[in-house]
């Protein structure tokens, strides 16, 4: 059966990547729908930090590429008038160099500076970064799309033909396993707990000698405590001895958070692949696909510079 051109594009995914694609894409004129299997609250996007830093995330050089873009983007949404969700924050990140970041980041995070030894106790970076506060950040995106023109659709799709326009976009994260099928792509589960504040405004992002990750980001809702990065881990239930030992780790390095009062559990998969898949591709009736996926743990990091490179695949 020969389809007829609508001019439509169908986004296959409601997460922070799908959004912002769509976002792009119907600002510019576009006529977009997104179809995605939860409402955009409930996506993996969700229960992100959600700090900007490409984190795990190759190939390196374009990663670095969509990052900055995106840092320009989160800068202007922080200093805009619209509850975005988006704030410049100060904080550490740990077992960073300045020599190394500032190879990529000069010009770029003023005020960039190695942290003393009073703010960090080990080698680390002082930054002012994008912090993400990801409940308010999603339905925002959803509301700037609709603005635009833009349709959500709630689908369970089995297939990405299943999309009833010439164009169709694949942001499907970690569901691109088995729709494109793709079994490079793995689940790397993170859980955090959200606690009490007791004070802290600054973020810091710490990893020990054993590889071991400890992060905190003050956001709105509580204080967000992380991390763990189990690879090929499926379970979305938090696990309590998981969530004591990111507690601990946490306290040791801010003594404060000690005795905070447990306010959540957040438990994700980041949808992890060799290197982000961002290009061109066809459906089996010869229709145009592109594919947005695989940005692991750095989906909010990269997500308006791989959005606009998504938007060129489409219209190039």
């Amino acid at each position: 059966m020969t389809r007829e051109p609508s001019g439509e594009i169908v986004v296959v995914g409601g997460g922070v990547i799908g959004l912002t694609t769509a976002v792009v894409l119907a600002e510019r004129g576009r006529r977009v729908r997104v179809w995605t299997r939860d409402a955009v609250e409930a996506t993996t996007s969700a229960v992100a930090g959600a700090l900007w830093w490409p984190y795990r995330i190759e190939p390196v050089a374009a990663a670095r590429v969509w990052a900055l873009r995106s840092l320009e983007v989160y800068g202007e949404l922080a200093a805009g008038a619209e509850p975005a969700g988006v704030r410049m924050a100060e904080g550490v990140q740990g077992e960073v160099f300045l020599d190394e970041a500032d190879a990529w980041l000069a010009g770029r995070v003023p005020g960039l500076r190695a942290a003393t030894p009073d703010e960090y106790a080990g080698t680390g970076l002082w930054a002012r970064l994008p912090l993400i506060d990801m409940p308010a950040h999603l339905p925002w995106l959803r509301e700037r799309f609709v603005a635009a023109g833009g349709v959500v659709e709630t689908r369970t799709v089995s297939a990405l033909a299943e999309a009833d326009a010439p164009v169709v976009v694949n942001c499907t994260g970690l569901a691109a396993r088995e729709l494109v099928p793709d079994p490079s792509v793995r689940p790397v589960r993170g859980q955090l707990v959200v606690v009490e504040n007791p004070g802290i405004d600054t973020w810091l992002v710490s990893t020990d000698a054993t590889g071991e990750h400890a992060y905190l980001f003050p956001q709105p809702g509580g204080l967000v405590l992380g991390g763990t990065s189990e690879e090929d881990a499926w379970s979305l239930e938090p696990d309590p001895a998981t969530a004591e030992a990111i507690v601990r780790r946490c306290a040791a390095l801010r003594p404060e958070i000690a005795g905070a009062r447990v306010l959540g559990h957040r438990v994700g998969l980041r949808p992890t692949r060799p290197a982000v898949r961002l290009e061109r591709d066809t459906l089996p009736d010869g229709r145009l696909l592109v594919h947005n996926y695989g940005h692991g743990g750095a989906g909010v990091t990269v997500a308006w510079g791989c959005a606009e490179e998504a938007a060129r695949l489409v219209t190039d």
